[in-house]
């Protein structure tokens, strides 16, 4: 079983696929991590000397990839995967199931503010500025994460609710 988890930044992807690969007994792949691996550097690093261009067409390759070589996996994607090089085209054609993370944009930014550092999207916003941009950002986005087929909304759920309820939907 291939299980692909998509939504915007700190949205949950990371950690509920981790609980919900070993309720599956499925391998976890994070796909940020995946990728920071084969390249031996950070997202940011990636980011800052190569462009998000190239970190986008090597996130593609990536996302392809695993989707191909592995037999059955629970990835979590990075929040602007499902957005380039027909990825979520890809997403709907080799995984069995796609599941949106849905948040709401109080929650997102009370979450994000949290860890800025480590986003480089959102690195150099204030927290006033957040509101704005994740609801612009998200607009702009959500026509992608909305095409996979399952949308959980994780709004004042715990992590442990959310990975029942995504079990559920998989029976």
């Amino acid at each position: 079983m291939k299980v692909v988890l998509v939504g915007y930044m700190a949205s949950g992807k990371s950690s509920v696929g981790r609980l919900l690969s070993n309720k599956l007994d499925i391998p976890f792949i994070d796909l940020d991590e995946y990728i920071e691996q084969q390249q031996e550097k950070s997202i940011p690093e990636i980011f800052s000397e190569k462009g998000e261009i190239f970190f986008r067409k090597l996130e593609h390759e990536m996302l392809s990839k695993v989707l191909t070589e592995q037999e059955s996996v629970l990835l979590s994607t990075g929040g602007g995967t499902p957005c380039y090089s027909n990825n979520m085209g890809t997403i709907l054609g080799t995984a069995d199931h796609s599941i949106y993370l849905s948040l709401s944009i109080p929650a997102l930014v009370d979450r994000i503010s949290k860890e800025k550092k480590s986003r480089p999207l959102v690195k150099n916003l204030t927290n006033e500025e957040l509101p704005e941009f994740i609801g612009k950002h998200l607009f702009e986005r959500r026509q992608f994460y909305t095409q996979a087929q399952h949308t959980v909304n994780c709004d004042n759920k715990s992590l442990e609710e959310v990975v029942e309820e995504i079990n559920q939907l998989l029976l």
